[in-house]
């Protein structure tokens, strides 16, 4: 039901005269085959400036939709695709094998599919992989989160050393609101008070993505599970082989999911790492959607201003 309101609210708003791409100056080429899986075929939407060719080498953003695993798609967050292109940025705005049919850890295999995708094949749309931007909000957050991991920590998981051996670490990442450990979810609701069904969700998003009690692993099922607690993880003493990359990660101050941004923020200062975390008083989870509220704006307007300061936007 909450699938369908949202892919609803979305369609409405992409039928609007404002919402037109061209409008914005942004061409857009949907449903591009980035890989196949169990019989189905993965894609992404492709946004970019209209004009765009191959010589251009413009920076380039791979984001990466929320939904708790369990929900949404790609063509429910055009407006972060749209969003990114006008700002002057090749968007490879993807979908990935949903929860419960496709449990951990599908949807960060299909990512990091992406991601090798995106780098083999950017410039073709006029991207640039040397200039990537890994980007998604609440699970799409714990997916590039995981994904920068796997581009910057040598791990055992095959579709996680293939990425490790692209030699393609992210300029910047932008995690936003994100669910940065899928085990345990009711630790939200140990520190401050959750309604039933905020904590339901929750849990729901555990058994969902991890299976049958895959809320509490046993300790060699953690680690079997540690790309969707990425969190736990940067939290660890474990060195990675490359620099990270730096992170903006904005959360609204109503989001029931606060704690986890703010777990990264100390996780990567520890470790070094520029980070700069920006609370949005009022906002509730995943507010920078709604992009005509002055909040969104302001994030929005903080998100570019990170990434002009890192070298993101630089020269290829």
């Amino acid at each position: 039901m909450v699938d369908s309101l949202f892919r609803g609210a979305a369609e409405l708003g992409r039928r609007l005269p404002i919402a037109h791409p061209k409008r914005h100056g942004v061409d857009v080429v949907a449903d591009v085959v980035f890989a196949q899986r169990d019989g189905v075929e993965l894609r992404l939407d492709i946004y970019r400036p209209v004009g765009t060719t191959a010589a251009d080498r413009l920076p380039t953003v791979l984001y990466v939709h929320g939904g708790g695993f369990r929900i949404l798609s790609k063509e429910t967050h055009w407006v972060f695709g749209l969003a990114y292109a006008r700002r002057g940025f090749v968007v490879f705005n993807v979908s990935y094998r949903l929860a419960p049919q496709h449990r951990y850890p599908a949807a960060i295999h299909d990512v990091l599919d992406a991601y090798r995708w995106v780098v083999e094949h950017a410039e073709a749309w006029g991207g640039c992989p040397s200039r990537l931007v890994l980007a998604g909000e609440s699970a799409g957050a714990n997916l590039v989160t995981a994904a920068t991991v796997a581009a910057t920590f040598e791990r055992p998981e095959p579709w996680a050393k293939a990425v490790f051996d692209l030699d393609c670490v992210p300029k910047a990442v932008v995690a936003a609101c994100g669910i940065l450990q899928v085990s345990d979810t009711e630790r939200f609701g140990r520190r401050r008070p959750l309604s039933p069904f905020i904590a339901d969700r929750l849990c729901e998003v555990s058994e969902a993505y991890l299976g049958p009690g895959g809320a509490r692993p046993s300790a060699q099922g953690a680690r079997a599970h540690e790309l969707a607690d990425p969190l736990v993880l940067l939290e660890g003493d474990l060195p990675a082989a490359r620099p990270l990359p730096p992170f903006f990660i904005p959360v609204g101050t109503k989001d029931p999911l606060l704690d986890d941004t703010r777990r990264l923020a100390s996780a990567l200062r520890h470790r070094g790492v520029r980070c700069q975390d920006a609370y949005y008083k009022g906002g509730v989870h995943a507010f920078h959607a709604f992009v005509f509220q002055k909040i969104a704006r302001q994030c929005w307007a903080d998100t570019f201003a990170f990434l002009d300061a890192t070298d993101a936007l630089g020269t290829p």
